[in-house]
């Protein structure tokens, strides 16, 4: 009994001494000293760079409608069709009148030629000509609206009207938008909005599609809704691989170059916690994947991040995320 209870208290012994802590998960940021954000983090809706509502000039019962929502189409391809049993009618009438006054144009001709046609009667027979040619033209034209096709490229945003309804003239069939670069309307309070420019820098994450994207140039409203008292911006965006949608939210910040803090590292305010004795420290991880408690000193505070101005140096890897759970030498994993 003696040798089986030390040899049980031996093998629970070395289980423990063989038992490993798994790492601890954090997040981490590389310090480095590109432009500091500023300001507030907001809200902002994707749109389309430019809508364009296609529609028919007449009314008429729609035969067909040969696109779907979210497909491409391309400048001068066929988007509906209307029925045109009345207008091919119209356009056979129109062709028979214009046959019949070329052939009295013929004929008269050679009266005329011969002196034995009164002057008014040829310039009669000629009008008639006339107004045969543009009721054939306008029966052609007529014909042809009943074919709808796409004035732009883009990709259709909504179907308005389905194959048996019938379309109004002017009453948009399909609406056509152009993703190739969108834009991203923010509301600015007053108070804010005179520290935007039109060439603001500008940072976004949409999360629907979990991507970060640049901005560019800013359109400005200048005028301010009466009753939040904001102005609407537009920030113009790249989309060539047309993932942005319009409809999807963006978080949007500002940013810029303060030359008087050119090169100076900043991270996260959360990020830099007090000792006992009240220094200021943050969290950073070793290339042995170990976490270190740094002790640094702070600069001034920009939106949510905090200067740093000794301490630490670019490249450093700090922990922005899950140093609740740290202590000195702890394996970190990210």
């Amino acid at each position: 009994m003696v040798i089986s209870s030390w040899l049980l208290t031996v093998g629970c012994s070395e289980k423990k001494q063989t038992e490993v802590k798994a790492p601890t998960r954090v997040s981490m940021e590389i310090v480095s000293a590109n432009d500091q954000t500023i300001g507030q983090t907001y809200v902002g809706i994707v749109e389309e760079r430019e809508a364009t509502a296609v529609s028919f000039t007449s009314m008429g019962v729609v035969r067909r409608v040969l696109v779907n929502e979210g497909q491409m189409v391309s400048k001068g391809q066929l988007i509906a069709e209307m029925d045109d049993t009345q207008a091919r009618n119209l356009l056979s009438g129109a062709e028979a009148q214009m046959a019949q006054a070329n052939d009295a144009l013929e004929r008269y001709k050679m009266l005329h030629d011969a002196g034995s046609l009164p002057e008014v009667q040829w310039v009669e027979i000629q009008s008639k000509v006339a107004q045969a040619k543009a009721q054939l033209e306008l029966s052609r034209k007529n014909l042809a609206d009943c074919r709808l096709v796409a004035p732009v490229s883009g990709v259709i945003g909504r179907k308005m009207v389905g194959a048996g309804e019938t379309a109004m003239p002017s009453q948009a069939v399909v609406n056509i938008l152009d993703i190739s670069s969108v834009k991203v309307k923010v509301s600015i309070p007053e108070s804010e909005i005179g520290d935007i420019s039109t060439n603001t820098s500008s940072l976004m994450k949409v999360e629907a599609i979990n991507s970060c994207f640049s901005g560019g140039v800013i359109e400005k409203g200048v005028q301010a809704d009466a009753l939040t008292h904001t102005y609407d911006i537009r920030i113009q965006v790249a989309n060539g691989k047309r993932k942005l949608l319009p409809g999807m939210v963006a978080s949007v910040q500002f940013t810029e170059v303060q030359s008087q803090s050119a090169g100076q590292l900043s991270v996260p305010v959360t990020a830099v916690q007090r000792k006992a004795d009240g220094s200021l420290f943050v969290w950073t991880v070793g290339n042995d994947s170990t976490a270190h408690r740094t002790t640094v000193t702070t600069g001034e505070t920009i939106g949510n991040r905090i200067a740093i101005t000794d301490g630490i140096t670019e490249g450093a890897r700090v922990v922005i995320e899950g140093y609740q759970k740290l202590s000195e030498n702890t394996k970190v994993v990210y």
